[in-house]
């Protein structure tokens, strides 16, 4: 197991697990408890749920990663988000992304190497008359365009680091 998912971590987790264990279908509270205790749910998280639970591990990997909000590796300290809904998406949103990528060095879906920002699309968010818009930690930031969207990362860039 990775050193990160200390074993205070994993102690709450399975507290948590027992609480859910005593629901009626507590694979999904069990998940978003992984989800929000580590950050992400790696296989080795999803083996111990599989064993816990006496769910297989496809099951398991199946529901993580159907839903968006699960993820199966570790996210930024900030998620910046990209509307590509068809509003957004007419009024450049494809633009705003490719100079985040650019930006950021990475790709959709990735994280910064230095574990600082995660780049990821969503469908509408419902602000479509102010597209295009794209959302820094739930933050929308409408009616933006590249200029904006560098100016923003530059910000978000110079904001204190968390340390561990």
């Amino acid at each position: 197991m990775n050193d990160h998912l200390c074993q205070e971590k994993i102690n709450l987790f399975y507290a948590r697990m027992a609480e859910n264990k005593q629901k009626p279908g507590p694979l999904m509270p069990t998940l978003h408890d992984a989800q929000t205790i580590f950050g992400y749910i790696p296989l080795s998280i999803q083996k111990i749920i599989s064993e816990e639970l006496g769910e297989s591990i496809a099951k398991i990997n199946g529901v993580v990663t159907f839903y968006g909000n699960f993820s199966v590796t570790p996210k930024g300290e900030h998620t910046v988000a990209v509307c590509l809904g068809t509003a957004c998406y007419v009024r450049g949103s494809k633009n705003l992304m490719e100079t985040l990528e650019n930006e950021l060095k990475i790709k959709e879906k990735e994280t910064t190497p230095d574990g600082e920002i995660t780049l990821v699309s969503t469908r509408c968010i419902g602000a479509c008359g102010l597209a295009p818009v794209f959302s820094v930690d739930g933050a929308i930031h409408g009616n933006a365009n590249v200029s904006k969207v560098k100016e923003t990362i530059k910000e978000l860039k110079e904001l204190p680091h968390e340390t561990n």
